[in-house]
């Protein structure tokens, strides 16, 4: 008897679950097309409005192929080594940070462009510096971050992890380049970013899906004329530059559909990739 009283009462819901009086709050309407396409998905759309925040060398702002930014900082480190983020008054000490950005602004020309600088002479950086960087780039709340940059000091690896994972709930996509040697790097091996290798391609938009993780994407990244730090440009290969040609992509997408998820933009990426279904 004391089981069967027990099953008479109401049932607790756990914690994270969904009540039934909520069903009704949580209902999506359906407005994708029975067939994704590349026209539905990018078509005629120049980025307008998407916030691209590029974290890396810095930028230089004034080269003609990157335009207007909309902002920039740098992380400092105090002699007591406490991070801050400042304004960025010095720009791209670097050029690959620049290199990223022309990239962006030739795919997404309309897209505000903004730079967080977290590495130095020579593309080189420490683990605290990309750490603030990104903390403070995923609470600006931008809809796509540009991750031409990795780290193979496992220390940083949890909070690399849980940075991704709070962009990921925040509706911040993060778009990664997988090293260029076969090691292991954070963050691309995470499965919350979005993940780029290259491929060598000469069509700017064309990317593929990786049906063999961890690397997702392949997109342009080889032997290409990229923008560079003093108002030139320069010839080079890398998954550096396959990053930010997805990135551009992303922001492509989502000026014309503000409404997806990372999870969601995954998926369109992969439906209207050129291996897959009719685009093969």
């Amino acid at each position: 008897m004391a089981h069967a009283r027990a099953a008479e009462q109401p049932a607790e819901v756990p914690a994270w679950s969904l009540p039934a009086a909520a069903r009704e709050r949580i209902s999506l309407p359906a407005t994708w097309p029975e067939r994704v396409t590349r026209e539905w998905a990018l078509g005629e759309s120049t980025g307008k409005g998407v916030r691209v925040c590029v974290l890396d060398s810095g930028v230089d702002a004034d080269h003609p192929l990157v335009g207007e930014l909309e902002g920039a900082v740098v992380v400092t480190v105090g002699e007591d080594g406490a991070t801050e983020v400042v304004e960025d008054t010095q720009g791209d000490v670097s050029g690959h940070g620049t290199a990223c950005s022309g990239i962006l602004r030739t795919l997404a020309p309309d897209c505000r462009l903004f730079s967080v600088r977290v590495l130095g002479a020579g593309a080189i950086g420490s683990g605290p510096v990309l750490l603030a960087g990104l903390r403070w780039a995923v609470e600006s709340g931008f809809d796509i971050v540009n991750m031409s940059l990795s780290t193979t000091k496992r220390d940083f690896a949890p909070t690399l992890h849980d940075l991704a994972d709070q962009a990921y709930f925040r509706r911040t996509m993060l778009v990664a380049s997988a090293h260029n040697m076969p090691v292991e790097s954070y963050p691309w091996r995470f499965a919350s970013v979005l993940s780029v290798g290259s491929h060598g391609g000469t069509d700017p938009l064309e990317y593929y899906y990786n049906p063999d993780p961890p690397v997702e994407f392949f997109a342009r990244g080889l032997d290409i004329e990229v923008a560079w730090a003093g108002g030139g440009t320069v010839r080079s290969s890398g998954n550096s530059f396959a990053t930010p040609h997805l990135a551009g992509i992303c922001a492509l997408v989502l000026a014309k559909h503000p409404e997806l998820t990372p999870f969601q933009l995954k998926s369109v990426l992969y439906l209207t990739a050129a291996n897959v279904g009719d685009a093969a």
